[in-house]
């Protein structure tokens, strides 16, 4: 296992530790944008489809097979 010789200095470990913190609020507010396009309808680089509702595809089915065993 690799030990380093020399202990990081107090500034290097700030520098580094303030950049880790900018990328996760960087990553925060690109998850947030897309958000609000999706909410509102303006989306233009996250396609989605309609939530399916199960209840109103099984009735279709149920409809359907009774309709064609009648016929």
């Amino acid at each position: 296992m690799a030990v380093p010789k020399k202990r990081t200095s107090m500034s290097k470990k700030r520098i580094r530790k303030s950049i880790w913190k900018k990328k996760g609020y960087l990553a925060a507010i690109k998850a947030f944008c897309l958000a609000k396009s999706v909410s509102t309808g303006n989306s233009k680089s996250f396609s989605y489809g309609k939530p399916i509702n199960v209840k109103a595809l099984a009735l279709k089915k149920l409809i359907n097979t009774k309709v064609l065993k009648k016929y």
